[in-house]
């Protein structure tokens, strides 16, 4: 039986080689909670020995954070994401570079902050970021999101242990979840990521034109892009290098038509944002915009979100997740998107994932509106699936077939 530093080395491991995969000389900027400094320079040791050139640190604290958002002044709020921030973000998109974000604080940090505040660092970060962050979805710059706990969110998933005891069943939940409590995990994801890219292949062969969702609370139609292109396990960067942007990941994905949504659907799992929990929400959308929310808790920061931009009321990405998979399975609920995504099929509102759509990247913002590709200085996905979620395909014809059944695969 591997031991807990064994296993946390092997995750990092994971990390470098199968999901950064970092190359001879790059450069590897880490967004980590100071909670996780014996993960992050776990990622960072075998950074190094991969031949990566240079690893910067960038920490976070969700108390600091709090302090900041709830004395500092709405104008600096406004102007909250300073250049040198900006600058060190875009350098890696010129250098070819990659980056890690580690995910893992409290998913109730920011309770009880005005939501107003929050709407302005959101908004703020959107902005000052858009260059960067469409230039990580295009696949210039090879990153990655992973979880490691904090104290705060061990807690939120395991209330009844104490905080040492929580921890260590938050780490050996994920150890599962990213395949490293198996015997060769490398092994393991090449056989995950060819599952996925079946899926992946069968999808695109079909060319659906609209899929047609059916469970408790949901009724709701979602027209494809013409020319979407679905993608799952992993992606190839601009430069031709293979990398996984989640860890974990079971889902494969794609673009819908901005205007072509229409029906209600319903959360199935809680949703941490912006520093809150939003739970048992249902969003009702006619020609693809949000017209109508409700939430039996967070629908205040719930609204905020959708007030980031006017595109933060349309979808974004479409993806789809067996309900009988291993994060699923394990019963456990995350309070963090990473892990509760791929339990589960997802929605996200807001800005549409580039490579999802052949061409995009080389696209002006207004050029991709016009084509039906959601823009936004936001995107946040939220869990919808569950055992009773029946999902129809159309084809361009109108014929249906069952793609999902009982909320797995039906195909």
């Amino acid at each position: 039986m591997k031991t807990f530093e064994e296993k946390l080395d092997q995750y990092a491991e994971l990390v470098v080689k199968v999901g950064l995969n970092v190359q001879d000389g790059q450069r590897l900027l880490i967004n980590s909670p100071i909670e996780a400094a014996e993960f992050t320079r776990k990622v960072t040791e075998h950074a190094y020995k991969n031949g990566c050139k240079r690893v910067f640190v960038e920490w976070s604290d969700t108390e600091t954070s709090r302090i900041h958002l709830n004395n500092a002044s709405e104008e600096v709020l406004k102007d909250n994401i300073p250049q040198w921030q900006v600058d060190m973000q875009e350098s890696l998109m010129e250098n070819n570079d990659c980056m890690l974000m580690v995910t893992g604080n409290d998913p109730n940090a920011f309770q009880g902050v005005p939501s107003e505040r929050l709407l302005l660092v959101q908004k703020n970060a959107g902005e000052r970021l858009e260059k960067f962050t469409k230039a990580r979805l295009a696949g210039d710059v090879p990153w990655l999101i992973a979880g490691a706990p904090t104290a705060g969110w061990a807690k939120s998933v395991f209330p009844e242990k104490n905080e040492n005891d929580a921890i260590k069943a938050l780490w050996e939940a994920i150890f599962q979840t990213v395949r490293v409590d198996q015997p060769d995990p490398v092994a393991a994801w090449r056989e995950h990521g060819e599952t996925l890219l079946n899926k992946v292949n069968y999808l695109n062969e079909q060319k659906f034109k609209t899929l047609h969702y059916k469970s408790e609370g949901t009724d709701l139609s979602i027209d494809l892009h013409p020319e979407h292109k679905w993608i799952g396990g992993g992606h190839h960067s601009t430069f031709n290098t293979f990398y996984i942007p989640n860890m974990p990941t079971e889902e494969v994905f794609t673009a819908p038509l901005k205007e072509g949504v229409n029906g209600t659907v319903s959360s199935k799992k809680p949703l941490s944002a912006m520093g809150n929990i939003i739970e048992n929400f249902s969003l009702t959308f006619e020609n693809g915009k949000v017209v109508d929310v409700k939430a039996e808790k967070g629908e205040d920061t719930l609204k905020q979100l959708l007030n980031i931009d006017e595109g933060m009321k349309y979808l974004g990405e479409v993806a789809l997740v067996p309900y009988d998979s291993p994060i699923s399975n394990s019963g456990i609920v995350f309070n963090n998107t990473l892990f509760d995504e791929n339990a589960s099929c997802h929605l996200a509102l807001g800005n549409a994932i580039s490579m999802n759509i052949p061409g995009a990247e080389q696209l002006r913002k207004e050029e991709l509106e016009a084509k039906g590709v959601n823009q936004s200085h936001g995107h946040t996905d939220f869990m919808i699936g569950s055992a009773d979620l029946e999902i129809e395909a159309e084809y361009q014809d109108g014929k249906r077939i069952p793609l999902f059944t009982k909320g797995n695969w039906a195909i």
